[in-house]
């Protein structure tokens, strides 16, 4: 198999965080747009309602003065406060709304995104999978949405909230003293130089901890799956040694990336109180010289502004605290959204075949008629260019012709290989580990394409033949068995879900599963979970064997199928198999020797190539490489 390169070997590179954000926007706004819209307009109602008590103090004071001066009544503090208190509700009323409202958003978003995901992964070739840790792909779907969740429910609505409120604020300070926006903005300047330095080596170490912990992920998993061979071989202090190196790495990173957030907002407060007493300081001196201009040129309106404008600069620079105290967020997001783009942008299997599978009847002529009459058998749908169609039996009769094939482009795997099997035919691979026989396996089911030569199938190349028909008339059955969650029933009929209980129960008994499901607490509606884990290996090989039983393939691809399997459960098997195996094309990939005796043609492989060919008798008199291996 090709080399799997592990996740850590992969090194973070920062791609464009805007066009990240804009895809992210994208996908908020094709399902969601309303929903989000309605929120943003309640975050501006909200933002204005929390500037609104720095625009009024100004005139709270000028009216408290005039009231004190008897130049006004006491009636128009009481307006001014009931005025403000409808302000403020309506400002709650708003944020509670666009709460409500982003959780609805967030929540949405990451169904449709995880929806997306499992989607584009059924897509994917087998080489992403034989390429990729499943760990690292799980991750994808917990910690990166998780991050990518707090950006949509928090972080976009404190930015919204954050910069209109800015702008409020610049616009309020610049229409009441532009002399002290310029001292505002001088202040700002300075805690810009902070976000950027501080902020920008935070950001690196939170891409390196998103990255550090789809490989913990991918490490855990690992080990999980093989805790028997763990224990077997004694390596649980191996492995210990192992996970604390790939956990010092997210600890050594997670540290990094927190160390700055963490000294982040101190530095920000205290910039943020020393802004404020500069502004108090300027306009003092301002105010107590004449150099603001107010209203009607008095010291109370000047001390009012001043007063107002100290709100103001409050207003305008907790928002930048609060934009920066999401900045690390926002980074995480990014980068679990990054993660999860490379996912989604993934190249799928390609199928340029256009041969198609359908069922037909034989008409006295030789022709067929499609059908879906029970008496109907499966042919090939061969469209041509010029508008026709040809119809064809499938028989069952694979052809691989000086096939190369290389995993990587560099290693050869296979050297012209020669395969000529006809319909009905057993042949049979056998060799050392890595020979290339599952390969030869790959290649028939197309999870991988050839470099040179040729695969036919029915004498019709299988790259013109759509992989989903190709598929359907193989029938394979792996050494590593797959179960999934469900009953015993639901698992066999997995090899044809059209298939009724009575079909499913007869590819039990031609498999010799029927006995052992029988005595299962619940028979064949008992539920197995945890991959089978309550059956033995053989009880999980044999429902394999009737998952493909029931789907009553013309070609049959039996790859290690018994090595699991004790020497009663096999002589079971194999009386199932033979009846399986009758009529059909069939590839036998096996050490046991005791499995291929009967074939019609047996081929020894060794590095890829095909050194012996023929039947048991005939092998056995060249007394070569299959001769050695029976004498073992």
């Amino acid at each position: 198999m090709p080399h799997n390169p592990k996740p850590e070997q992969k090194r973070f590179k920062s791609k464009n965080p805007i066009k990240t954000l804009g895809r992210v926007f994208k996908i908020i706004f094709t399902k969601h747009g309303g929903i989000f819209l309605l929120a943003i307009a309640c975050i501006l109602v909200a933002s204005l309602g929390a500037v609104y008590p720095s625009m009024m103090i100004k005139e709270l004071i000028s009216v408290i003065g005039n009231v004190l001066e008897s130049k006004a009544e006491f009636s128009e503090i009481a307006v001014l406060i009931t005025r403000s208190a409808g302000v403020f509700a309506l400002a709650i009323l708003s944020m509670l709304t666009y709460n409500q409202l982003m959780v609805i958003v967030s929540q949405s978003v990451l169904r449709d995104i995880r929806n997306d995901m499992f989607e584009k992964m059924q897509l994917l070739p087998i080489k992403y999978f034989d390429t990729h840790h499943f760990g690292d792909t799980m991750s994808h779907y917990t910690n990166d949405t998780d991050t990518l969740e707090m950006l949509i429910s928090q972080s976009i609505p404190q930015i919204i909230n954050s910069f209109t409120t800015i702008i409020v604020c610049l616009v309020m300070m610049i229409i009441n003293s532009w002399q002290l926006t310029l001292v505002v903005l001088a202040t700002i300047v300075g805690m810009f130089f902070v976000i950027k330095s501080v902020g920008g080596k935070s950001a690196k170490f939170f891409a390196a901890q998103q990255r550090s912990i789809a490989v913990v992920n991918g490490y855990v998993e690992e080990m999980i799956n093989g805790q028997k061979v763990v224990k077997v071989f004694c390596h649980e202090e191996k492995n210990k040694q192992g996970f604390d190196k790939v956990n010092d790495d997210w600890c050594r990173n997670s540290t990094n990336a927190n160390r700055y957030a963490n000294i982040f907002m101190p530095i920000m407060g205290n910039l943020t109180y020393v802004q404020y007493a500069v502004v108090a300081v300027a306009g003092g001196i301002m105010a107590l010289n004449g150099w603001l201009t107010t209203g009607n040129g008095s010291s109370l309106e000047a001390f009012a502004l001043v007063a107002a404008f100290l709100t103001l600069s409050r207003a305008f620079t907790m928002p930048i605290n609060n934009v920066s105290q999401q900045f690390n967020a926002i980074v995480m997001a990014l980068a679990g959204a990054e993660r999860i783009f490379e996912l989604m942008d993934e190249k799928p299997e390609t199928d340029d075949g256009y041969v198609t599978l359908v069922k037909a009847i034989e008409n006295a002529d030789g022709t067929f008629t499609e059908s879906d009459d029970k008496s109907a058998i499966w042919v090939w749908k061969h469209p041509h260019g010029d508008g026709t169609l040809t119809y064809t039996a499938l028989k069952g009769r694979v052809d691989l012709i000086n096939v190369d094939f290389s995993y990587d482009g560099v290693k050869q795997v296979l050297k012209d290989v020669r395969i000529y099997v006809e319909p009905g035919q057993k042949v049979a691979l056998i060799g050392k580990t890595g020979a290339g026989k599952t390969t030869i396996s790959n290649l028939i089911n197309r999870f991988y394409d050839i470099d040179d030569g040729k695969i036919r199938y029915d004498n019709i190349n299988i790259n013109k033949i759509k992989k989903s028909a190709l598929r359907k008339s193989l029938g394979v059955v792996l050494q590593e068995v797959n179960l999934f969650t469900g009953t015993v029933m639901e698992n066999i009929r997995y090899g044809n879900p059209e298939a009724t209980d009575e079909q499913v129960v007869a590819a039990a008994k031609l498999a010799h599963a029927d006995d052992f499901i029988e005595r299962l607490p619940q028979g064949y509606q008992t539920v197995l979970t945890g991959d089978g884990a309550n059956l033995s290996q053989g009880q999980r090989q044999l429902i394999s064997i009737a998952r493909v039983a029931v789907a009553d393939p013309p070609v049959m691809i039996l790859d290690e199928a018994t090595s699991s399997i004790d020497t009663r459960t096999e002589m079971l098997v194999q009386k199932g198999m033979d009846n399986l195996m009758k009529g059909r094309t069939v590839f036998v990939i096996a050490h046991r020797l005791s499995t291929i005796r009967d074939s019609d043609c047996i081929m020894v492989m060794e590095k890829g190539e095909i050194i012996e060919r023929g039947n048991h008798e005939q092998l056995m008199a060249k007394k070569g490489a299959y001769y050695a291996l029976n004498a073992k």
